[in-house]
């Protein structure tokens, strides 16, 4: 919604396209992830024993609510306000002239240090520069975070999404299709900590917890690359080694979901072996 109305100029189309870009993610990567060695096999089916259905009480109502409540209090309370005040403090200090202390300008601040070291990740994405770096960072903490941490790099202090100081920074520190790319690997990439934490006691496996958060962020960043390099290459705004690379991907995930399925009967391969 924040970039829609900044950089959009609040285009209907833009928050559903970012549902529909989750959905396709969701249904493409089955896709190509049955195809591989790590999934391929016989289909197991898939039964699900259904509770019966019956009005809710008010006393589950309630409980449901002050559970989902408390646990947003906590989010809110806890990683979301030390990870703001983590972005003000780095934002404010730094080392100056007469060493380490509060600086005027922050590009001269410990955040504006960590997300330059880091930028070089995402330019190939159109959002190099450190405010998004961090920006882009803070969202694994919390999604959320994403406003407060623009509305502090941009000295606006705590904001809400529509506020029209962060608008208007938001509408000049972006391009249409850089903005884009943009929304595409946060809605992608690997979720906020809480989720991770969630899918590693759900997975009950490092590895597979690896791979899953490996999967999504790289799975963000090749959509990403796409989305940018082919919108400038579409709009006339040059052709470069990174629009090569993004239709080296493009070629490859084309591959990767058309290529055959090669189906492995287990029952077949047991009774040649033991044949054998």
């Amino acid at each position: 919604a924040m970039f829609a109305g900044a950089v959009f100029g609040g285009a209907p189309w833009v928050a559903p396209s970012g549902y529909f870009v989750g959905i396709g993610a969701v249904v493409l990567s089955g896709i190509i992830l049955k195809k591989t060695n790590l999934f391929s096999g016989d289909p197991a089916p898939f039964v699900m024993e259904l509770p019966p259905y019956h009005m809710p009480t008010l006393g589950n109502v309630w409980r449901s609510m002050w559970e989902r409540g408390w646990s947003f209090i906590k989010k809110a309370g806890t990683i979301i306000l030390l990870s703001t005040i983590f972005i003000w403090f780095t934002s404010n200090f730094g080392f100056g002239e007469e060493g380490f202390g509060m600086v005027e300008d922050m590009e001269t601040s410990l955040l504006a240090i960590l997300g330059t070291a880091l930028s070089w990740i995402f330019i190939p994405l159109g959002f190099g520069d450190w405010q998004s770096s961090v920006a882009a960072i803070t969202g694994l903490v919390a999604k959320e975070n994403v406003v407060g941490t623009f509305g502090v790099l941009f000295h606006l202090g705590e904001v809400a999404e529509d506020d029209m100081g962060l608008l208007q920074a938001i509408s000049s520190h972006y391009t249409v299709i850089a903005a884009y790319s943009f929304m595409v690997f946060n809605l992608l990439c690997a979720p906020c900590f809480a989720a991770m934490g969630a899918i590693k006691r759900e997975m009950n496996n490092g590895k597979w917890f690896w791979f899953a958060i490996l999967y999504q962020t790289g799975f963000a960043y090749g959509a990403s690359l796409c989305i940018y390099r082919f919108g400038l290459l579409f709009t006339g705004q040059g052709f470069s080694i990174w629009t090569l690379g993004a239709t080296l991907v493009f070629i490859g995930f084309l591959y990767l979901l058309f290529c055959p399925l090669k189906e492995k009967n287990t029952a077949e391969v047991f009774m040649a072996k033991a044949k054998a």
